[in-house]
């Protein structure tokens, strides 16, 4: 899973692949906004089937943290 929410943030949000490591802060070190958040949700929602409301997405910081929440 880690794999395909990193090709995500590389390909679709233009990041550099050396950056997203599953400790890289979604806001502060890969420059995700409020509007990317928004989607990053609906790629992570195509991708999984899963839906994550924006209420909980607002506790994710880190990619970890993201994926811990379609863990849940």
């Amino acid at each position: 899973m880690y794999e395909q929410i990193r090709e995500i943030l590389v390909n679709h949000f233009e990041i550099d692949p050396a950056l997203v490591t599953p400790e890289a802060n979604l806001y502060r070190e890969l420059d995700i906004d409020s509007i990317d958040a928004v989607d990053l949700l609906v790629k992570l929602r195509e991708l999984t089937d899963q839906r994550i409301s924006p209420e909980d997405f607002q506790q994710v910081r880190t990619i970890s943290d993201v994926l811990d929440k379609l863990a849940e």
